[in-house]
């Protein structure tokens, strides 16, 4: 038997639980205060409706469950390779979430604010930054197309990021009408907007020369890429040099209107080169960038037609999801403590009765954890202490480890 956890799914040490929960609560915490409601989903869903869902590069991370019995024997047998699964774990929140809104929305109310907080699982090749299993805190708006839905959501959730620690941080937005559009008027065909985004959404990481080598690849026109290469090549591009149309003016609305809000505890920038990975974004689309650690901590998008995947009708909805592993990684590496929580003490006892009842009297100020008191008392409150305990009771004494 193998003791060690899967590569991209981790154990957690009980001080690391306690910092995801310190996290976990307080971004809960936040978006509660601000009007949203929490929903809770499975963490699998049929097959055909995560290959449907437009999730862009994720599709090819989907966890797939085989099907059982007679129905998988039946498909071996009949050599249908392609119809092996008929399940899979979700790859993110927004595809649950727009069939939860589809089957639920009867009982709803319109516009529907919610909270997700909660693990989806991805076939990623491990590496720092890369998990098989991990959480997302999202909040979504359903049911409304006004420019005020992504205002409140992206100062909801800087204020979360803010409350948990997070101050150096700026918020990028764009809106894929307007990338579309230009890419249309390069020369594009409508039916390629989709995968050229996919590979501009690569831009940090593989630098414009492979962006192009990616669309060359991809057989695209010749001419398409040499005007869209060309356009790229004088970013930084500023909002107002590009020719105006509704989407422009509806990102400058909430640009203005984030600023209007903030008060200044964060900025918000246009960047054309902000195109999130997801198929399924139809509009605009932003980021949360750590200025301290140079890289993305939230993203988010609207996405007025997944909903519609469902229902046959177009239903508005845009959402933001916090970057939670990248972030508990950041706030571990810095050894952040978590202010106002109790601190935590050991009752060590010779009489577990009488212990249990005494260590109520510590529990309204401290954490209280009870030892039977051992052999090698030395040796175990060094443990203790190691284990981030702050003291220990052997009688009705509380004895503090900095006083030793």
């Amino acid at each position: 038997m193998k003791i060690n956890s899967l590569k991209g799914m981790n154990d957690y040490l009980p001080a690391e639980a306690d910092l995801r929960d310190y996290l976990q609560s307080t971004i809960l915490r936040v978006y509660k205060e601000n009007g949203f409601s929490r929903v809770i989903t499975p963490i699998i869903e049929d097959i055909e409706n995560l290959d449907k869902s437009e999730g862009g590069d994720n599709l090819n991370l989907i966890f797939k469950i085989l099907k059982r019995g007679d129905k998988l024997e039946k498909a071996i047998e009949e050599q249908k390779f392609d119809e092996l699964s008929d399940m899979g774990l979700r790859y993110d929140l927004t595809l649950p979430l727009s069939r939860y809104f589809a089957n639920n929305r009867a009982n709803l109310l319109t516009p529907f604010k919610c909270i997700q907080i909660d693990k989806v699982y991805r076939a990623e090749r491990p590496q720092k930054g890369r998990l098989r299993e991990l959480t997302q805190c999202d909040i979504d708006i359903l049911g409304s197309d006004s420019y005020f839905c992504e205002i409140e959501l992206i100062d909801v959730t800087a204020k979360a990021l803010l409350e948990i620690g997070l101050s150096d941080f700026k918020v990028r937005i764009n809106d894929r009408r307007i990338l579309k559009e230009l890419l249309l008027s390069f020369g594009f065909d409508e039916s390629e907007i989709a995968s050229v985004c996919i590979s501009f959404d690569k831009i940090n990481h593989i630098g414009l020369g492979g962006v192009e080598e990616e669309l060359r690849n991809k057989e695209f026109s010749p001419a398409g890429i040499e005007k869209f290469v060309s356009f790229l090549g004088t970013m930084p591009i500023d909002i107002d040099m590009l020719p105006n149309s509704e989407s422009i003016e509806n990102l400058q609305r909430i640009i203005s209107g984030v600023k209007q809000i903030c008060n200044g505890k964060y900025s918000i920038e246009f960047d054309i080169s902000l195109v999130r990975g997801q198929g399924y974004y139809t509009g605009t689309v932003f980021e949360i960038e750590s200025n301290e650690f140079k890289d993305s901590i939230a993203g988010g998008g609207r996405y007025d037609n997944l909903i519609g995947k469902f229902l046959g009708e177009t239903i508005p909805a845009v959402g933001f999801s916090i970057g939670f592993e990248r972030i508990f990684c950041i706030l571990s590496e810095r050894n952040s403590q978590m202010p106002k929580t109790k601190k935590r003490i050991a009752f060590l006892y010779d009489d577990f009765f009488t212990a249990y009842t005494k260590a109520q009297d510590f529990q309204a100020e401290y954490d209280v954890t009870l030892f039977e008191k051992p052999q090698k008392l030395g040796k175990f409150l060094n443990r203790l202490e190691s284990q981030g305990y702050y003291g220990w009771i052997t009688s009705d004494e509380l004895k503090i480890f900095n006083e030793r």
